[in-house]
């Protein structure tokens, strides 16, 4: 097992070393066995940040179909295009008053502070989609409604869900999921 070359996570490659060598192994620095531990340590560390930015790519996009869930639970049907428009421009504008608020405490003179311009740059950004196409779970469908109203919250049950891109001047086009595709 030691020379199969399978990558194995940090607990497995320290259980393995443990039944090999008794409980508090004293390893020389640069054994075998420890060149597989820091191995196995650096794989670990490698997963988790590449888990951490995933979920922090996908956040946006959770959050988004979440908000469209909260609003589809009061609704009994399927929606108009009308009241799809304004469900988007009310989730574009949600932060608007936060935004508001921060420039309004600010001392003039002083620079922006990193939430301000962070917030900013997200208003900017979904102005900026909603002009030309955004991204939404498909809310004129009756069907796909049902399935928002039910959806768990969790990332890998997005696909079971049809969406569309709506432009703020009425254009509807079939999207895909995840958002960067198109149809």
């Amino acid at each position: 097992m030691a020379g199969s070359g399978a990558a194995k996570s940090l607990s497995k490659v320290q259980k393995h070393i443990q039944k090999r060598k008794g409980k508090a192994p004293a390893l020389n620095e640069n054994s075998r066995d420890s060149k597989r531990l820091r191995r196995a340590a650096g794989r670990d560390d490698k997963l988790k940040k590449m888990a951490s930015a995933k979920s922090r790519q996908s956040q946006p996009y959770l959050d988004r179909v979440s908000f469209f869930q909260g609003v589809s639970q009061e609704h009994p049907e399927a929606f108009t295009l009308e009241e799809v428009h304004i469900i988007i421009q009310n989730f574009v504008k949600r932060d608007e008053e936060e935004l508001e608020q921060l420039k309004a405490e600010r001392r003039p003179g002083r620079p922006a502070t990193a939430r301000q311009d962070m917030l900013s740059q997200l208003i900017g950004t979904e102005h900026q989609e909603y002009a030309s196409g955004f991204w939404v779970p498909d809310m004129l469908d009756e069907a796909n409604v049902k399935v928002l109203r039910e959806w768990s919250g969790v990332w890998g049950a997005m696909n079971q869900l049809k969406y569309v891109r709506l432009s703020q001047d009425g254009t509807l086009k079939a999207s895909a999921f995840p958002p960067h595709k198109t149809v």
